[in-house]
């Protein structure tokens, strides 16, 4: 596999994705829906109930998310960053760094002249994209209301991807600033369901792109709409971290890291350099080992330690 800077993912703790939580697995081989019924199935039904499944949060906080009134399936939040860059492709793409590394590797092929919105002042021909909570830290950027408003003076677009909402607490969504174009959801680090590629976009307009385009003729993934409304039915988007918060906070007691916002990440300034994605930030992720003891864990740590 070809190695990207700033890949962490060979490392112990440099991959993040979903816990692997023995009850949602459970519950996940019971679902067997036929090929009758999948052709069948009406992907608006959990569109729309995906989106009250959010404003259901009590960990977190969701402020102006009924001003996008357009809502469509998205294969993960990948497919709605390819959507984002074709509708703004004239434009100078920017991130933070220790973003999403998709992206980069996205612009590296098709829009090289980016640039991290630490090295240069925004300018109005620039498009923008952030993660809230954001990649690196699972938690808000602590630039990530100056950046907005400077956007929001500048009216440039802006993508907010979510994708940690549902594993993440204590985190206000504000989508009250006019520059928010495109918001992004995904199930992927929620449930142990990446492959089946089951996300979400809004926008606050019909921006007749070829996701409203599949939504308006039902040309969607029916497999992924299908098992991501029998999760959300089932799992609360609060389940995960009221079940592991605790065990995340041990656990980082134990590294010696700070918890994150974000249930599966610890952060540390100068412990584990190894895990420097290209920011401040050192992020390990702790979502391999969730469902161990704390013995269990520390035994792990310390084979990792001694190279085992």
């Amino acid at each position: 596999m070809k190695k990207y800077e700033n890949d962490k993912r060979h490392l112990p703790f440099g991959h993040s994705a979903a816990i692997q939580d023995p009850e949602v697995n459970a519950y996940i081989e019971k679902f067997t829906p036929n090929i009758k019924e999948l052709l069948t199935i009406d992907s608006k039904a959990f569109l729309k109930d995906f989106i009250t499944w959010i404003h259901c949060s009590t960990n977190n906080s969701v402020l102006g998310l009924e001003n996008f009134n357009y809502v469509v399936y998205s294969n993960g939040t990948t497919e709605s960053f390819d959507k984002f860059y074709q509708k703004n492709y004239s434009r100078r793409f920017r991130c933070f760094k220790g973003e999403y590394l998709y992206h980069k590797i996205a612009w590296r092929d098709c829009c090289p002249n980016y640039k991290f919105l630490e090295d240069e002042e925004l300018d109005s021909n620039d498009a923008v994209v952030i993660s809230l909570p954001f990649a690196d830290t699972g938690s808000k950027h602590s630039d990530h209301d100056s950046v907005l408003k400077k956007c929001e003076s500048l009216n440039i677009p802006v993508l907010i991807d979510c994708c940690y909402f549902a594993i993440s607490s204590g985190v206000t969504f504000d989508f009250n600033y006019s520059c928010i174009t495109d918001i992004t959801f995904s199930l992927s680090k929620v449930f142990p369901v990446a492959h089946a590629r089951i996300g979400v976009r809004l926008t606050r307009n019909d921006v007749d792109d070829t996701l409203i385009v599949y939504d308006k003729n039902s040309y969607n993934n029916r497999l992924g709409a299908a098992l991501g409304h029998y999760l959300i039915n089932k799992f609360s988007s609060d389940f995960i971290v009221n079940k592991y918060k605790d065990k995340q906070i041990r656990f980082c007691e134990i590294l010696e890291i700070e918890p994150s916002d974000t249930v599966i990440f610890g952060t540390s300034h100068n412990k584990w350099p190894e895990y420097n994605r290209g920011s401040i930030t050192n992020r390990l992720s702790l979502y391999k080992f969730l469902h161990l003891t704390d013995e269990q864990f520390k035994a792990t740590i310390k084979g990792i330690k001694n190279g085992n």
